[in-house]
């Protein structure tokens, strides 16, 4: 098997901010949906959703405020385990040893895990439990 066959394309998009009542409103005014809106201790994260794309916005992290605002991407996982396994025999640049967790987010909780990429952009690997 190979890191693909655990991953069925692109799950989200993240953008921190700094005001996420403003962000929010501005996606809805683009015509997207509120899909979730969770604490991450005492942070708060929405996911935005207009058809096949889906926006993560949180709170309390750095804010660029310049084109490369955008954080990270993320793949949709359906086995994070197998991934990650298959990712660290690849040799890719893996930004930690081990597989997190959010519990808070969605009916379950999430596991990911982050990889860098050739410019150092941020990709994750996650799977909505």
């Amino acid at each position: 098997m190979s890191l693909n066959d655990h991953i069925t394309g692109i799950q989200h998009v993240g953008i921190p901010t700094d005001n996420i009542e403003k962000t929010i409103e501005f996606y809805k005014s683009l015509g997207f949906e509120q899909a979730g809106l969770f604490l991450n201790g005492e942070n708060r994260c929405a996911f935005m959703r207009f058809g096949n794309l889906t926006i993560e916005t949180w709170e309390g992290d750095p804010v660029t405020k310049k084109t490369g605002a955008i954080n990270h991407i993320s793949m949709n996982t359906t086995d994070v385990e197998k991934a990650f396994a298959e990712a660290k025999e690849m040799g890719l640049n893996m930004v930690n040893d081990e597989i997190q967790s959010i519990p808070s987010f969605w009916d379950n909780g999430i596991k990911f895990f982050n990889i860098l990429g050739p410019n150092e952009e941020t990709i994750e690997f996650c799977q909505i439990l």
